[in-house]
């Protein structure tokens, strides 16, 4: 059985600063994600068959794994699931700050201007009550969705593929924003890796090509 890890940062706990604090990032890396960590890695140590599956399996078939773990898992492996995510789109400021390409051309189709698109999800990612999260998806047909799941449910389960994702627990700003949800989003744009975004989407689209043909 191989074990959940926690995965490495490709910059630093600092590098998104000014936006997100040293601090919080790497409270929200080394404890609370690892917390995510070792609780899925318990459960599935019940049931080693499942030992080697990936967590985006697992929560694809929350519905089939034993009862006894289910919660964990989509607690826990979402929790770890969306983390990995999220440290994914996520890179020091640059100077660019909108994306480019393929992904722009859908942002137009789909919200009509990237301006929109950014009031649309914020609007999602504020009107999220109590924790969770804000994303933007593919769906089966190839659109955009822009949508909130509460605590860590995510995406994946509900049939679409994340491209954009944002935390809003309060752990992932409190300590430097206290309150203040609005300004946390208003600055996370700043750190935002466009050309990630822009890679899952392209990767989404190819693989859905098929049945959206």
């Amino acid at each position: 059985m191989t074990p959940h890890t926690l995965p490495k940062l490709s910059y630093a706990y600092s590098a998104l600063e000014p936006y997100i604090d040293a601090e919080t990032m790497e409270i929200h890396h080394a404890k609370h994600h690892q917390a995510y960590i070792n609780n899925l890695n318990a459960a599935i140590e019940k049931h080693p068959d499942f030992g080697d599956t990936t967590t985006e399996t697992l929560l694809r078939s929350l519905g089939s794994l034993p009862e006894d773990i289910r919660d964990v898992v989509r607690n826990n492996g979402g929790g770890h699931f969306n983390h990995t995510f999220f440290w994914k789109i996520m890179a020091p400021p640059k100077e660019s700050s909108w994306p480019e390409g393929i992904l722009t051309d859908a942002i137009s189709k789909n919200f009509k201007t990237l301006d929109n698109f950014k009031q649309l999800f914020t609007k999602a990612a504020l009107g999220r009550f109590g924790s969770g999260w804000a994303w933007v998806s593919v769906t089966s047909l190839g659109g955009l969705e822009i949508h909130s799941t509460p605590n860590q449910d995510n995406p994946i389960t509900e049939g679409l593929i994340p491209i954009l994702g944002l935390d809003v627990w309060e752990h992932a700003y409190y300590l430097k924003y206290q309150n203040r949800r609005p300004e946390y989003i208003e600055n996370w744009w700043h750190v935002v890796d466009w050309s990630q975004v822009s890679e899952s989407y392209s990767k989404a689209i190819e693989s859905i090509r098929p049945h959206s043909a």
